[in-house]
């Protein structure tokens, strides 16, 4: 069976992309399991630049057919922020509470309805020098008062979904990866992985 790097060091993105590409004829293995401790520049100004650098940096240096994501938040009254600075928003060791602290921080007296954001994600599968194609999802919703919920990671206790009336870490497991922003890119890049595992 062959093999596809997860370029990720972060286990729950980890998890979650074994989950979403369930069935797929490929070995999953992440970057510690391949012994790469090698970090890839992501300090390009797009998602898609951070993922398509990220995706062929790790080809080159494993050998394998990589999968590799960028993803974050955009707030729309904050400009966009903290888009492809979602992880460092806070500084480079902040921990997702301290992420989650400052950007309610920078929406003290901002109304709900003024709220509007969405989670985007970009999915860049490179093949060990060659060709690099790319996957897109994206999820709306608002930013919440206060945290909620205990599932998910990062910014999921304050990503509110009106339709579910949840923060995304209050949804299952289940229903997060229907609905989020990495699951819809993800589904996307299931046929790109298929048509690169044929021989």
């Amino acid at each position: 069976m062959p093999r596809l790097l997860l370029a990720t060091t972060n286990k729950g993105k980890a998890a979650e992309y074994r989950d979403l590409l369930k069935g797929l004829d490929f070995e999953i293995i992440t970057l510690d399991q391949a012994g790469i401790s090698s970090e890839a520049d992501e300090s390009y100004n797009t998602f898609e630049e951070n993922a398509r650098h990220k995706a062929a940096f790790y080809a080159e240096l494993g050998g394998f057919l990589t999968l590799a994501d960028d993803s974050g938040l955009e707030v729309d009254t904050l400009g966009g922020e903290p888009g492809v600075r979602s992880s460092r928003y806070a500084g480079d060791n902040a921990t997702d509470r301290d992420r989650v602290d400052f950007l309610l921080n920078k929406l003290k007296g901002v109304p709900q309805p003024k709220r509007t954001a969405r989670f985007r994600c970009i999915i860049a599968v490179a093949h060990p020098g060659g060709a690099v194609e790319t996957a897109e999802g994206t999820c709306e919703g608002y930013i919440a008062m206060e945290p909620r919920g205990s599932n998910g990671f990062g910014y999921d206790p304050v990503f509110y979904l009106p339709e579910y009336g949840k923060t995304i870490a209050e949804l299952s497991p289940e229903i997060k990866n229907r609905i989020s922003h990495r699951g819809r890119a993800a589904s996307l890049a299931r046929d790109i992985l298929t048509n690169a595992a044929k021989p």
